[in-house]
């Protein structure tokens, strides 16, 4: 008797996997088609999305279960760290040849930045400074790298510390360089879909003396709530190969300086 209750959480776990899988897989689901999938209940599959977006890992909106973005909801760090994988990789490449040894470097917490992670080993001695917890897991590692962890409030949809504790510490450090990435990019400016997010890169921002933008070419077309900067308030913006040249003139056009990762590498 006492193997039913484990065996049925073993159960409820593996689907509440297979529909985190599917939703992966498919960016978006209806939930009554989940119900149907699965043959269960249109309660239990709310149950279910509960507790996946309590571990950040999917989003319910709107009657959808939701991988994806929309207007108020960032998508989950899982789903983003699988997209633009090759451009990602291009644009991380491009930017570690902007770090210098010896520099104190801010990094935030998006998938983009992450890819910088496995080059990092080239530039040491380095001081990197992030809230992010999967880049702090990833360096720690690294011979003559030192690491300062911001701490603050943790949230699970991006596996980060944010909020104004954050914001306070990155305010008493001075570094040479702050790299990140964007949600979108909407009229030329940089837009996240949390507050807490764009008050924790503004002041990484107004605290590196040098900063460096990262944007695949998605980001002009995806939208989000909150302003942070205009992208020609970058030192650097670097772009991969397959943004319009559209974007890339307007932007040079505003004096913005852009770089185009991907377009004379071997």
């Amino acid at each position: 008797m006492t193997s039913q209750p484990s065996s049925r959480r073993s159960r409820q776990e593996a689907r509440r996997q297979a529909i985190a899988d599917a939703v992966m897989r498919d960016g978006a689901l209806r939930l009554e088609d989940l119900a149907a999938r699965f043959s269960v209940s249109l309660m239990t599959v709310h149950r279910d999305l509960d507790a996946l977006q309590a571990r950040g890992i999917l989003r319910k909106y709107r009657g959808l279960a939701t991988a994806l973005a929309t207007s108020v909801v960032e998508s989950s760090v899982t789903y983003r760290a699988g997209r633009q994988s090759a451009e990602k990789t291009m644009l991380a490449r491009a930017a570690i040849g902007h770090i210098e040894p010896g520099e104190a470097v801010f990094l935030d917490d998006s998938t983009t930045v992450r890819h910088l992670a496995p080059l990092l080993a080239r530039t040491t001695p380095l001081t990197v400074i992030t809230y992010s917890l999967p880049l702090l897991a990833e360096l720690r590692e690294v011979a003559e790298l030192s690491l300062v962890a911001l701490g603050g409030t943790y949230h699970r949809w991006c596996d980060a510390f944010m909020g104004p504790m954050t914001a306070s510490q990155i305010r008493r450090i001075k570094a040479d360089l702050f790299i990140m990435s964007s949600s979108g990019i909407v009229d030329d400016a940089c837009y996240h879909q949390h507050q807490e997010m764009v008050e924790v890169k503004q002041a990484m921002f107004d605290s590196a003396a040098r900063r460096i933008l990262l944007v695949d070419h998605t980001k002009f077309v995806k939208r989000a709530l909150y302003e942070l900067m205009r992208v020609q308030e970058f030192d650097l913006v670097i772009v991969d190969a397959g943004t319009a040249e559209e974007h890339v003139s307007r932007l040079r056009g505003y004096g913005a300086t852009v770089a185009v990762a991907g377009a004379t590498e071997g």
